[in-house]
Parts: structure tokens; sequence; C-alpha cells
């Protein structure tokens, strides 16, 4: 928690050295629909985490198993772990920096950059350096994840959505499925069978892509409402200023 502090005052002022503003500008003050994108993107996550899950029991002869140990409490304070750690790269990866960059440079740079630098980072927090082929998968894994959240970012202007979207998957991986650094959570995998070549690639696939192709879906939808609203106010004023056109 006083990392993510640190990381608010450092992003404060930030923000009022390059453009005079505070952390308002990083939309983090709860809206009806700020909500809801928090509440779609734990919901997208979460579905699609659990079927990536559950395809490492349904194709093989292993079990997911209760783990008796896990209580409530353990669920709670699992939980916020697993949101502190969200928060923390979400303030890092897609709040002031990004806004900044993409003030400064433009959308594109700033998604790519903020991507390049999310794989980057998760060579180190995955203990990946030295080893070629782990660190080409991490890479391109947190690299495409890391351009979903900051297009989330960026289209919504807001931190709602790739909050959501982060802490359902992280959440689902680590508290549910005991797939994180806090051991043995919910359900724990009983047996050693591998999906084999051809299955790893299509379940590696489905990672990769699932959650950012509905949450790509899902932002193309928010912008054709968006441009139907004002389609619809613009006609509204028009006809209310007796401006019909031809």
């Amino acid at each position: 928690m006083p990392g993510i502090i640190v990381e608010l005052i450092v992003s404060w002022l930030l923000l009022w050295l390059f453009f005079k503003k505070g952390l308002l500008v990083l939309g983090i003050v709860p809206t009806q629909s700020r909500l809801f994108n928090l509440l779609f993107g734990i919901l997208i996550a979460a579905v699609c985490g659990t079927l990536y899950f559950l395809s490492f029991t349904l194709f093989t002869a292993n079990k997911w198993t209760l783990h008796h140990e896990f209580t409530g409490q353990t669920l709670l304070a699992s939980s916020w772990w697993t949101l502190k750690s969200v928060l923390f790269e979400e303030f890092i990866f897609r709040g002031a920096l990004l806004y900044i960059l993409i003030k400064k440079f433009g959308v594109r740079t700033a998604i790519l950059t903020s991507a390049v630098c999310f794989g980057v980072y998760h060579w180190f927090t995955t203990g990946a350096l030295g080893n070629p082929l782990q660190m080409a998968l991490i890479f391109i894994l947190t690299g495409i994840w890391g351009a979903m959240f900051a297009l989330a970012f960026a289209r919504t202007k807001s931190l709602y959505l790739p909050i959501g979207l982060h802490f359902g998957w992280n959440f689902i991986n680590t508290v549910i499925f005991s797939q994180g650094p806090l051991g043995k959570q919910l359900l724990v995998l009983n047996g050693e069978e591998n999906l084999g070549v051809a299955l790893s690639v299509v379940v590696f696939i489905f990672q990769l892509l699932a959650v950012p192709a509905v949450a790509y879906w899902y932002l193309h939808f928010l912008s054709q409402k968006q441009v139907t609203t004002i389609d619809t106010e613009t006609k509204a004023a028009d006809i209310g200023s007796g401006n019909s056109g031809v």
C-alpha cells in the first residue's frame, strides 16, 4: 500500500509539471459508466481465465481439487493482495506516464511504448531473464495484454476498464486456480499430464487473444454508441434551431 501512495504522489507531480493538472485526468472518479466498465472487465477476464484453466483438465486426466485449508480469511487476504498488485502495475503503466505519452506523442506511440515496457517488466517479475524462449513467450503475451490495457485507458479515458480486465484475470489465476505467487489457494491441480504440442499451442493462443479480442469488441461497441449519441444530439439540435439541412 505505501508503494501505491508513493505512485499517486509521483503521478500528481508529473501531471502538474507537464500540464498543471491533477489525478482526476486519469478518470479515477467513479461514475455509472466507469463502474460498469470495471465490472464488465472483471467478468470477461474471469470467464476467459476460467475456460483457460479448465482446459488443463478437460483434455487430460488432471483434476482440479478443493484446497481444504482455504478459508474466507484467506480469500479476503489473497483478493486484497491481488488488487494491490494490479493497482500498482496500472498506476505505473496506464497512469500518469501513459497519459503524458498520449498527449505528447499520440495514442499509437503511447500504446506501443506502454506495451513494450509492460512486456519487459514481466521478464523481471517472472524470473525469465536468461531463458530466451520463455522471455519471448512472456513478452508476446504481456505485451499484447499491455496494449489492450493501454487501449482501454485511451478509449475510455479512465483506469476502471484496464483495472477490471487486469484484476479479473489475476484473481482467477492467483486466487482461484493457484497459479500465482501465493501458492495453494482455492483449487489445486492434481496430475502432471501435459496437453501435448498441438493443444498447448491452441490453449496458448486462447490465453493470448481471447480477452483482448472481447475487450477490443467492447471498446468498438462503446465508440459506435458514442458516435450514435453524438449524431442523435446533433440532429436534435439542428431540428431545434430550424436547420433541417438539404
